[in-house]
Parts: C-alpha cells; sequence; structure tokens
C-alpha cells in the first residue's frame, strides 16, 4: 500500500537528516530509544513515526525542531483523519515540501480555485508549530532552559507571507545566495507558488515551484521510479536531481534552486530511466 503524501514528504526530511548524522539503523537504536526496524519503518514511510522520534532524529542531525515537526503535524493529521472534518471554506495557504508538502501543494497567478478542506487544517497544524518556533527563539527561557493537474495546467493562486511575518521564520537565504541551494533546507518552501504541474507519459508527477520570498525557483517529481532524473533550466547553470533508491522513488525530489525574478521563464524536463525521451514543460515567474 502506497504510503500517504504527507507521510512521505515527512519520510524523505528524516532521511535526508539521517544521511547528515552518518549513522546508520543500528547507530539510530543505539542513541535513540526507538529499535532499528522502527527506524526503518519510519524512514521508508511505512509508518507515522512518534513525535519524539522525529524529535530525537532534529538533535541528532543538529537540525531546528520546526520544520520537521511541522510535517510531522501535517502527516499526523492527514493520518489521524482530523484534516478531513475542515470546515469547507476554511482558508489556507500552499502546502509545501516544508511546509514542500503535496504538495498538493498550481498557479501561474491567473485564476483562483476552492482549496481542498483538508489543507485548511494542515495550514493551522503547520502555522502552530512554526509559531511556537518563533516564540520559543525570541522569548527569553523562563526556566533556564532554552497536486496535480495533468498536462501543465494551472492550480490555484498562492499568496506567500512576507519575510518576517508572524509566526514564519525569514529564509536562510535570498537571490544569488540561495543558487545551488536546498529550498526546504533554507526555509524556502514556506507557502511556495506552484507555478505549474505537470504529469507524465509514465504517470511522474511534476511540478515547478517559486518561493517570492527568497527569489528562487525549483522543480521537485514523486511517483517516479529508480533512474528517473529531472533537470531545470533557468539563469544559471542546470540544475538536476534523480531518483537513485527506492526510497527516492516514494518520496518527493527537489532540485537545487536558481535565483529568478518575474518574467524569468522556468524550464524543467523530465528525463524517465527508460531513456525514451525527454518531456519538457516551462513557465513564467508572475
Amino acid at each position: 500500500m502506497t504510503p500517504a503524501p504527507e507521510r512521505t514528504e515527512l519520510a524523505a526530511a528524516l532521511r535526508e537528516m539521517r544521511q547528515r548524522t552518518g549513522l546508520s539503523l543500528t547507530g539510530l537504536k543505539e542513541r535513540t530509544p526507538f529499535s532499528r526496524s522502527s527506524w526503518g519503518r519510519y524512514l521508508k514511510g511505512d509508518t507515522l513515526p512518534p513525535r519524539e522520534a522525529v524529535r530525537a532524529l532534529c538533535r541528532l542531525a543538529g537540525e531546528p525542531e520546526g520544520r520537521c515537526l511541522a510535517l510531522w503535524e501535517i502527516a499526523e493529521a492527514a493520518s489521524s483523519g482530523r484534516a478531513a472534518h475542515a470546515p469547507p471554506d476554511a482558508p489556507a495557504p500552499s502546502r509545501g515540501a516544508p511546509p514542500d508538502v503535496p504538495p498538493p501543494e498550481g498557479t501561474n497567478r491567473i485564476r483562483s480555485l476552492r482549496i481542498p478542506p483538508r489543507v485548511a487544517v494542515v495550514a493551522v497544524a503547520v502555522l502552530a508549530v512554526l509559531a511556537s518556533v518563533v516564540l520559543a527563539t525570541v522569548l527569553p527561557a523562563q526556566d533556564g532552559a532554552p497536486g496535480g493537474a495533468p498536462g501543465g495546467s494551472a492550480g490555484a493562486a498562492r499568496t506567500s507571507p512576507a519575510p518576517g511575518a508572524t509566526g514564519v521564520p525569514p529564509p536562510r537565504c535570498r537571490g544569488a545566495s540561495c543558487a545551488g541551494k536546498d529550498p526546504i533546507n533554507m526555509l524556502c518552501g514556506v507557502a511556495p507558488d506552484t507555478l505549474t504541474t505537470y504529469r507524465t507519459v509514465g504517470g511522474a508527477r511534476l511540478e515547478l515551484r517559486h518561493s517570492p520570498r527568497c527569489g528562487t525557483s525549483w522543480a521537485r517529481m514523486w511517483s517516479t521510479e529508480i533512474g528517473d532524473r529531472v533537470e531545470l533550466t533557468a539563469p544559471g547553470p542546470p540544475r538536476s536531481a534523480e531518483v537513485t533508491d527506492a526510497l527516492d522513488a516514494r518520496a518527493y525530489l527537489y532540485t537545487p534552486m536558481a535565483a529568478t525574478t518575474p518574467g524569468t521563464v522556468v524550464r524543467a524536463c523530465f528525463h524517465p530511466a527508460a531513456r525514451t525521451g525527454p518531456e519538457c514543460f516551462e513557465a513564467r515567474v508572475g
């Protein structure tokens, strides 16, 4: 059974952190209260990890807890069914994998569509976690302790919050300083615009994303196979991401970012493992 997109996104973030720690599954077992087999299920997305497992891995990787706990809140809400009971007209920002989760995280700023109800609950969970992270950072301690539409169709327009807005941590880079970096690690994946979405002949899904906060664009893909590759063409050298194993194939994979400004044409080409020829699509930054 394929894991829910929300859990898949969380698992991808956990795998990234695990790689940074350099620890094997046995190493994780020795340094946390969770077994080797449990970590295997968490990293594959087969099982939703407990909140404490996510926090433990954040500590080992030296990663601020906010991003992954926000992803955990999204996955937990979807898994528990809380997202299914959102009020039908509740407003919500775009979802992104970090909150570049499917996502479902499109838009060319031309037309607006009704936002699915469950996205509203996801947005509330994300903002609640991010707000707590900001408050914990800014306020002094008191106890001495620190989706998509096929064929390149446009989707729903989104308005991104201004950098430094309440409850939203500022990005870690801007413009040219972001070029070649990971959009999630740099917090550029918070409420990004989806410029366009695309479904390949083989069923893979792709999106072109843009962050007004960071002034950057990137591509991401999912529902892929080992050997699939996406290449982003924008100002600067091409940026690419390739599916190297089964875990990648079950997760969202992002290209590094390119600095872009309004009017920039961003192009992505999907190169399937079958080598049947690339499928390309593009969009203009609004």
